[in-house]
């Protein structure tokens, strides 16, 4: 039999408890009788162990995250004090059935922060905290019927991109309560509701014109304070390699490897992977200098972070350039499109933008036929000169 593991029980201990297989009871060094159970799931439950007519009584006093560690004690004291004077025991009241904010507090803590990207992590809680738990906070889970999904859908309407990813946000959140035993299984109220169609924004790419005024707006950027030297050494990256925003930032000077000509992309959305540093891309990362005691390629203000955002820049830069419709993420598609237009096929387009999906690559097969179409007419135009003479 394990002995016993005994902690002193406050709020900062009751938080690292973790166990992996099992769950176990952590006991109090000062108050004896009073624990916490934790679970593999992660859920706490403070117990009082106790005889109650001569049997050994585990009373439950309430859950950690629903009562404060300071009160949960205190509970277990006077539950402990009846006993002892001969008094039934009162057992804590009954939780209160786990409404949509209760659950959005734990998809945050045990699902979200546990899988997602700290982005993905910003993003649902941004949803959630200003869509989602205003307006289904109050329900109770297991009440939740399909209506209310789509009243709540439809308050959202204006912003249809929104709503559909709040209703993605919800299926999974759903799914959830089922498996913590919130609500009855195979009951999600979210399956059978269709989202908004939204109308895509067509992909924009520059054209060599475009590209050269941009070249000519980042050469005087830092002078003209439009973009510091390390935003305007970022953008530059973005339209060479075809990365995205994040990947780029979150560059360490020990992911370049300047001799093999390779960048080992950590904060990559199909996971790291390592991608050719281009020798246009390798001479704007050379000139860029090390800041000491800081890691990153684009160093943030605070001491060992590094910079996320650089839309205020891209924002005045574009607007310099005459790119007032164009986005950074539309620097990728340029990157795209530059390569269908120099042969390169759409599989190969798919390894050199990260693609995990053939699908994703697919949005650029129109720039493929165009491409082949405009082939066809040079080669049709050279032998048409000879054979309709």
């Amino acid at each position: 039999m394990p002995q016993p593991s005994y902690r002193t029980l406050s709020k900062r201990t009751v938080d690292r408890l973790s166990v992996d297989d099992k769950d176990t009871v952590f006991w109090d060094r000062e108050l004896p009788g009073y624990g916490v159970r934790v679970y593999p799931s992660g859920r706490k439950v403070y117990v009082v162990q106790t005889r109650v007519a001569g049997k050994s009584r585990r009373i439950t006093v309430g859950r950690h995250g629903d009562i404060a560690p300071d009160r949960a004690r205190k509970d277990a004291a006077k539950i402990i004090a009846r006993v002892k004077a001969g008094l039934p025991p009162v057992e804590a009241e009954p939780e209160s059935p786990p409404t949509v904010a209760n659950l959005a507090i734990r998809y945050q803590r045990e699902h979200v922060a546990m899988h997602c990207k700290p982005n993905t992590v910003k993003h649902y809680g941004l949803m959630l905290k200003k869509h989602i738990v205003p307006r289904l906070g109050g329900l109770n889970v297991a009440d939740v019927e399909r209506r209310d999904i789509l009243k709540f859908q439809f308050q959202l309407s204006d912003m249809p991109t929104v709503a559909n990813r709040c209703v993605d946000i919800l299926v999974k959140m759903l799914n959830l309560a089922e498996l913590w035993e919130m609500r009855p299984p195979g009951r999600n109220p979210c399956k059978s509701v269709r989202r908004y169609k939204v109308v895509r924004r067509k992909e924009r790419f520059l054209t060599p014109k475009e590209l050269a005024r941009l070249g000519r707006v980042l050469g005087i950027a830092p002078a003209e304070r439009l973009a510091s030297r390390h935003a305007a050494a970022a953008i530059r990256l973005l339209v060479l390699t075809g990365c995205r925003r994040n990947e780029i930032m979150g560059l360490a000077w020990d992911d370049l490897d300047f001799e093999a000509g390779e960048m080992r992309l950590r904060d990559s959305k199909t996971g790291g992977r390592i991608v050719p540093m281009p020798p246009a891309a390798a001479e704007v990362l050379a000139d860029l200098p090390k800041i000491d005691g800081n890691p990153w390629v684009f160093p943030g203000k605070r001491k060992g972070t590094h910079q996320v955002n650089i839309n205020d820049s891209w924002d005045r830069v574009r607007r310099r350039a005459d790119l007032d419709d164009v986005r950074l993420h539309d620097l990728r598609h340029t990157f795209a499109s530059r390569a269908l237009a120099i042969g390169e096929g759409l599989p190969m387009i798919g390894e050199l933008l990260g693609h995990r999906q053939v699908n994703t690559t697919a949005r650029y097969a129109h720039l493929a036929r165009e491409s082949i179409q405009a082939s066809t007419a040079k080669v049709a135009d050279s032998i048409g000169a000879d054979i309709l003479e």
